[in-house]
C-alpha cells in the first residue's frame, strides 16, 4: 500500500460532503483517490456480516445493474454485505469508497481478511477513509462513529439484509436523521435477517427489487436498461489517455507518453480497464 500515502481530507471537501451532519469530523485521513467529480452520486450499501445467499445475490445483482452510471458505492469493508458491495462495485467498474472503522495504517486496517480487497479498491481508483488515528485498531465505539460518516456522505443508504439490533439498522436510522433517502431490499417474513429491511419498508423506506428501482431512487430517469455512455463520463486524465490511443500501444510506450509517474500511470490504466474504457491484449492496450 506504499504507493498510496495517507493524506488529510479537510476544508472544502469536509463542508461539501459532511457539512449537514451533526458532530461533523474536524478532519479525516484518506488513502487513494477520492471520487470528487460533481456528477457522481454516492450510495451507501450496508447489511449483515452473516448474510444469507439471498442477501449476497441481491447485493451483487443490484449493484451490477448500475454499471455505466455515475454512482459511487460506499460501504464499511466489513465481512458480509459490506465486502460484497465493494467487490460488486469493482466488478461493475464503479468507484467505491470504504470506511473501515479503524485507522488506515497497514497494520491496523480491519478486518485483516479484507486487506487484498482494500488494495484492490485503491488500485481501481477508489479510496479508504477514516476518522481514527492511522495506527488505531477497530474498537466497539469506532464502528458507530464511522456509520454516521457513511450515512452522511451519500445521497441514499441501501439496507440489503439485517436484524433489528444490527449496526446496519443504525446506519439507516442515521440516514433518516440526516434527511437522506433510505432504501431497503424486502425479504422473507420468516427470515430474521430480513427483519430490519421489512420494518423499514413498513415505516416508509423505498423498497428496492431491481436495479431500475435503485437508479430511479438515486434520481436517474431510466427509460431503458441501456446504461449511460462511459466515455461521456471520463475524467480529464482518462480523456488524455484515450487521445493517445488512436492505435493500440504497448504499456511501456503508453506510460512514457502519459508523462506520469509509473505507479500513478498503472493505477490509472487499471481503473480505466475496470471501467471498460480500455483493454489489454497480448501486451497491447487499446480503446474498447
Amino acid at each position: 500500500m506504499d504507493d498510496f500515502p495517507i493524506y488529510k481530507f479537510s476544508g472544502r471537501l469536509l463542508d461539501q460532503y459532511f457539512g449537514e451532519i451533526p458532530d461533523r469530523p474536524k478532519s479525516l485521513s484518506i488513502r487513494g483517490t477520492f471520487p470528487d467529480q460533481p456528477h457522481l452520486v454516492f450510495l451507501t450499501v450496508v447489511g449483515s456480516r452473516k448474510c444469507s445467499r439471498y442477501g449476497e445475490e441481491a447485493c451483487r445483482h443490484l449493484i451490477s445493474g448500475l454499471k455505466g452510471y455515475p454512482v459511487v458505492i460506499v460501504s464499511g469493508l466489513a465481512h458480509g454485505i459490506d465486502g460484497i458491495a465493494h467487490q460488486a462495485a469493482l466488478d461493475a467498474g464503479l468507484p467505491t469508497v470504504a470506511f473501515p472503522g479503524s485507522g488506515l495504517g497497514e497494520k491496523s486496517i480491519y478486518p485483516r481478511q479484507h486487506m487484498e480487497l482494500a488494495k484492490r479498491i485503491l488500485l481501481s481508483g477508489g479510496c479508504l477513509i477514516s476518522e481514527q488515528p492511522d495506527n488505531e485498531m477497530g474498537n466497539t465505539w469506532t464502528f458507530p462513529r464511522r456509520n454516521r460518516l457513511m450515512a452522511g456522505i451519500s445521497r441514499a443508504t441501501l439496507l440489503v439484509e439485517a436484524t433489528h439490533q444490527s449496526g446496519s439498522r443504525i446506519t439507516a436510522k442515521l440516514a433518516t436523521d440526516y434527511n437522506r433517502d433510505v432504501l431497503a431490499v424486502p425479504g422473507s417474513i420468516f427470515d430474521p435477517g430480513s427483519e430490519a429491511s421489512n420494518a423499514l419498508i413498513k415505516m416508509g423506506a423505498i423498497p428496492i427489487t431491481s436495479s431500475i428501482d435503485l437508479l430511479e431512487a438515486l434520481g436517474f430517469h431510466v427509460t431503458e436498461t441501456k446504461p449511460l455512455d462511459l466515455f461521456s463520463l471520463c475524467t480529464e486524465e482518462e480523456s488524455g489517455v484515450l487521445a493517445l490511443l488512436s492505435r493500440p500501444k504497448f504499456r511501456g510506450d503508453l506510460i512514457r507518453e502519459m508523462e506520469l509517474p509509473t505507479s500513478k500511470a498503472n493505477v490509472l490504466l487499471s481503473q480505466m480497464e475496470m471501467k471498460g474504457l480500455v483493454r489489454e491484449n497480448n501486451g497491447e492496450i487499446r480503446r474498447t
